[in-house]
């Protein structure tokens, strides 16, 4: 049984990430080589040509993936993790990450060619503190100004500390993190290390 036949039947013949049933071809997912299926996704032409172009993504289309995000196909896991991770500013695909687990294997192949790291991709372009100091995924940092959260009923105050940040990769002016359970955007000159 060839690779696309393995697919067409794992999926029913329907997109795996998306469920269209038009347009299917097999996507092998970088930076594997696609020597098993597992490595392979099914995919309309909607969802492979977004995936291949991120800037292009429809946010609506992607909801999607909180279904498909329970896939228990290694491929399809990491380019759920890929698209929530870009459309990760709009808020809702933050949520479904923090629900979606993925073992350190399959997290490191999703990271492996997903907005790799911010020096990756522009060295001029760095995450730092109100005070200059770098900032990495990880890091804890803390508030300097009490902050009013847009679309939540609480402030940020002054002196919180938030733990287990994330970088905006496309913004050097913004990281992620929890305040009050909530997942929220800050901006780094709020923020010392």
């Amino acid at each position: 049984m060839t690779n696309e036949e393995i697919l067409q039947q794992r999926s029913g013949a329907a997109c795996e990430l998306c469920g269209a049933k038009d347009s299917l071809t097999t996507y092998t997912v970088a930076p594997k080589s696609g020597d098993n299926a597992d490595e392979m996704a099914l995919l309309c032409d909607t969802c492979r040509s977004q995936i291949e172009d991120p800037a292009t993504a429809d946010e609506n289309h992607w909801r999607c993936l909180n279904d498909s995000m329970w896939s228990e196909v290694p491929a399809v896991k990491v380019l759920a993790w890929r698209m929530l991770d870009h459309l990760r500013p709009a808020g809702w695909p933050a949520e479904l990450l923090d629900m979606l687990y993925l073992d350190d294997e399959t997290l490191a192949w999703a990271k492996a060619t997903s907005s790799a790291s911010a020096t990756d991709q522009d060295p001029e372009q760095k995450h730092v503190d109100s005070n200059g100091v770098a900032l990495e995924n990880g890091d804890t940092v803390v508030l300097i100004k009490d902050l009013d959260v847009k679309g939540a009923t609480f402030t940020a105050k002054r002196g919180t500390a938030v733990r287990n940040i994330r970088l905006v990769f496309d913004n050097p002016e913004q990281i992620e993190g929890k305040v009050n359970g909530q997942q929220i955007v800050i901006l780094t000159k709020y923020v010392k290390k």
